[in-house]
């Protein structure tokens, strides 16, 4: 995960290339060990990083891999975080029903934390989506 830090700090000083490459390595070297409990996450990183960009095609894309990657190894937390990423953008396309719909049954597995950051924020977007 260190990666995705270090990506994400390249991109907040404008270097966004930089944090793009390290994530780079970081998926690949996931690839090489199998050790794939922050991959998802690091796709969610990427769709971020690409999205702040301006190329929010290939960033949907990504958070698109991130909620794949997530689900498929029931990661909870990292696919709520891409589908709060995800269903923000689609608020900024207009998209509001695909949005709410994708981002409520996601919020809705969680039975406590509700005091945590990732669940605050999925909460405000829902009530904002009218869910």
């Amino acid at each position: 995960m260190r990666a995705g830090h270090l990506a994400l700090a390249h991109a907040k000083i404008g270097e966004p290339d930089v944090g793009l490459k390290l994530l780079d390595q970081a998926l690949a070297q996931i690839e090489e060990t199998q050790e794939r409990f922050f991959e998802a996450e690091l796709h969610r990183i990427r769709g971020e990083i690409l999205i702040e960009g301006g190329k929010r095609r290939a960033g949907e894309e990504a958070l698109q891999s991130a909620l794949r990657v997530a689900s498929r190894q029931q990661a909870r937390l990292w696919e709520l975080r891409a589908a709060t990423r995800l269903a923000r953008l689609w608020r900024g396309q207009g998209r509001t029903a695909a949005a709410r719909d994708l981002l409520a049954p996601v919020y809705g597995w969680f039975t406590e934390g509700f005091d945590t950051a990732d669940l605050k924020e999925a909460k405000a977007l829902m009530d904002e989506l009218g869910g």
